[in-house]
């Protein structure tokens, strides 16, 4: 097992057997924001429209690939564990749903499903806010729905 973190190893974003992470290979709306050397990834939603004019910036749904420690301590996600992570965010502090995963491999697959089903309009973020923004949800829904 190869621990490189130039791209080669086991974990690293080119591991041998990983699919490549890119545009092409999300849904339609769907882009690679980064994609680091040491395997992890950030994919966003709609930048061209999350852009302060008509969707809040802040709301921009992202995906976070990681294999950092999920726990809520300072400096815990900087610790890598054996385990990968798929998180969906709302915003930076509304989280809808999170997977994990045995290696990245799968967790790419994860990361595709969970962009998948978001842009079929199938993941329900509604029920995460605890304070409804129906009319920022309601745009939402219609931008996801292409209205």
């Amino acid at each position: 097992m190869t621990d490189e973190r130039d791209g080669a190893g086991e974990r690293g974003a080119g591991a041998e057997g990983d699919a490549a992470l890119s545009d092409e290979a999300l849904p339609d709306g769907w882009r690679v924001w980064t994609d680091g050397s040491d395997g992890r990834a950030i994919v966003v939603y709609r930048p061209d429209v999350f852009d302060a004019d008509r969707f809040p910036a802040p709301c921009l749904p992202t995906v976070y690939l990681t294999n950092g420690s999920r726990r809520n301590r300072p400096g815990a996600g900087q610790r890598e564990t054996d385990e990968w992570h798929v998180t969906l965010f709302l915003e930076p502090e509304v989280e809808a749903e999170s997977r994990t995963y045995d290696d990245r491999s799968t967790a790419l697959s994860g990361l595709r499903e969970v962009t998948e089903r978001f842009a079929a309009g199938e993941v329900d973020y509604r029920g995460v806010y605890q304070v409804p923004r129906e009319a920022y949800l309601d745009e939402l829904d219609a931008l996801i729905r292409g209205d």
